[in-house]
């Protein structure tokens, strides 16, 4: 990610697939620091305005009708006599630009809608409640995470008796007593309660009688331990995640070791040991994916896991994994992804992966893996993803990937690679994102790379690139993501980025010498979201040229000559969509 800041080890464990977007965008319209909403919300919104000469598909007539009464929703008290999918449309279309209020959510009521979408929303409480429950057994879906609704809230639930899927995380303010109000939604198929302290062992109760439920999420779930029992009787659930519940121990696994229809588990920071692991392996011969990071297992686990074939997609990140009972590993011939980062485990680990020829994604994030390790690899013909960053992989070890034709991402960060390996790559032809974020890398790297036509993504946030080096960046028309933070960059090698039109991220910062002439050059990249110069030389007199950046979301300035008052002037004149800015 782009951040401002040219350190990044990677020590720390990711552990919520929303950090990206909360990166990007600030959490000024949502509770909680997050903006999930915010960031889903661009999935489901239509632009239907566009200005004259600007290359697009024409709106529908529907979407203009649709985009007109949304600029006048003032003048409208009810929309049930409009047809379901065009008030659903017109719903959907007021959420994603922040338009819906309490009291234009009163012209949705009766209106029979399927869906509602208001997951970190703003100001959602009780009172909304009412508007929302009486589209009745019409409605299939309602997400409200993140809101103020309360346990008589959830009680209007009762009429929605078709309820398919209920989201409410970050559920701060409903208790035990409001979750006995779901029970009777016998129809749920889905039910999310993410980061809820509300959820207890014996609150688990309620999800006894949900015999549907075939997806439960209550990660972040501190109070569950010993509320596995309650969940015994749903024989049709397929997926269960309790990442980062710590109260989480093996006796529990042992209450779920029946649901045999259960295809996905992640488990991710629990505390859960091999002994925890056995209870699967009898059971849950359906499982598809297993996630186990953070875990306290170790290779011994292993045993348990090789039981169960069904297995594709196995995360060991961050365990007490070794050499020792690797073996294992070679009868686990469906697996596609497989993860093993931060783990003690050697080249002789990877001598019994050499017949997982299924595998697409291999993660072997600092591990003690050298070039020797990579040979068993070779064979490996339909990976698509490789991570070797902070391994002992040096430029002997890079001719071993070669044959990896459909190789589309490789992480080389942090390694022993150097220039002079680095046309060696030139083979995979697939690759699309390269991370070469390490000090030995120069120009002479970059220029040895230029047969990758394909890359969109391209990380030398680490490397020494200069003028020249960016001279050769034009050879990557179709990069959407480049980073060259801590380079030698001036504003003269700024000039070989014009062409790149396709950019949507770009981090320059760290070079320390770029001006506003910067700026005006990159006034010419349109499609940028994101766009981060900190510790540069850039004024506020430079930032009009940012004006055409209509598509920009966030813009980091940071330690430079840019105020923060400059850049909100410029938010509120021309970039309407710039949602996170720093500084601020």
């Amino acid at each position: 990610m782009m951040g401002s800041i040219c350190s990044r080890k990677r020590e720390q464990s990711v552990i919520e697939e929303e950090v990206a977007t909360r990166r990007l965008v600030s959490g000024r319209y949502c509770k909680s620091s997050s903006s999930k909403w915010l960031g889903a919300a661009s999935f489901h919104c239509r632009n239907v305005e566009h200005s004259p000469g600007v290359a697009g598909i024409c709106p529908s007539l529907l979407e203009l009708c649709i985009s007109k009464i949304c600029m006048d929703i003032d003048k409208y008290s009810s929309f049930s006599m409009l047809p379901r999918d065009v008030s659903q449309q017109v719903f959907n279309e007021l959420v994603c630009s922040q338009s819906l209020s309490d009291v234009s959510l009163e012209a949705f009521r009766d209106c029979a809608l399927e869906d509602i979408g208001l997951g970190e929303y703003p100001c959602v409480e009780d009172s909304w409640m009412e508007a929302i429950c009486s589209q009745g057994s019409s409605l299939l879906s309602i997400d409200i995470s993140g809101s103020e609704v309360t346990d008589s809230g959830l009680a209007l639930l009762k009429d929605c008796s078709n309820l398919q899927s209920f989201t409410y995380n970050y559920c701060d303010h409903v208790s035990e007593h409001g979750l006995k109000h779901i029970s009777d939604l016998s129809n749920l198929k889905i039910l999310s309660f993410r980061r809820s302290s509300a959820i207890t062992a014996d609150g688990m109760r309620t999800f006894s009688s949900l015999y549907n439920l075939e997806k439960l999420d209550l990660e972040r779930c501190p109070e569950i331990r010993g509320g596995f029992d309650h969940l015994k009787g749903l024989t049709k659930l397929k997926s269960l995640n309790v990442r980062c519940c710590k109260c989480i121990t093996d006796s529990d696994l042992k209450s779920i070791s029946g649901l045999t229809n259960l295809n996905e588990l992640q488990l991710s920071n629990c505390n859960i040991t091999d002994s925890g692991i056995s209870y699967l392996k009898a059971g849950l011969q359906k499982l598809n994916m297993l996630n186990l990071e953070g875990c306290d297992v170790t290779s011994a686990c292993l045993k348990s896991i090789s039981a169960l074939v069904a297995l594709a997609y196995l995360n060991l990140n961050r365990c007490n994994v070794s050499d020792e009972g690797c073996d294992k590993f070679s009868g686990l011939t469906n697996l596609k992804v497989l993860s093993l980062g931060f783990n003690r485990i050697t080249d002789a680990c990877l001598v019994h992966l050499k017949g997982l020829t299924n595998l697409e994604s291999l993660n072997l994030d600092s591990c003690k893996i050298g070039d020797q390790g990579l040979a068993n690899l070779s064979g490996l013909v339909l990976l698509k993803n490789l991570e070797l960053s902070d391994t002992e992989v040096g430029s002997n070890g890079i001719r071993h990937l070669s044959g990896l034709k459909n190789l589309e991402k490789l992480n080389l960060s942090f390694t022993q690679v150097s220039d002079s390996s680095l046309q060696k790559l030139n083979g995979l032809t697939s690759l699309k994102w390269l991370n070469l974020d390490a000090r030995q890398i120069t120009d002479a790297g970059l220029a040895a790379i230029t047969g990758l036509t394909k890359l969109t993504h391209l990380d030398l946030f680490g490397a020494r690139i200069s003028d020249s080096g960016a001279n050769t960046l034009k050879h990557f028309k179709n990069l959407q993501s480049l980073e060259i933070c801590g380079g030698e960059l001036t504003d003269a090698g700024v000039k070989n980025l014009k062409d790149l039109v396709c950019l949507r991220w770009l981090n320059l910062s760290q070079n320390r010498s770029l001006t506003d002439k910067s700026l005006e050059v990159i006034s010419g990249l349109t499609a940028l979201v994101s766009l981060n110069i900190s510790n540069s030389c850039i004024t506020d007199e430079g930032l009009h040229y940012l004006k055409p950046l209509k598509n920009l979301r966030s813009l980091t300035l940071e330690s430079s000559m840019v105020t923060a008052s400059e850049i909100r002037n410029l938010q509120s004149i021309a970039l309407p969509n710039l949602v996170s800015f720093r500084p601020e």
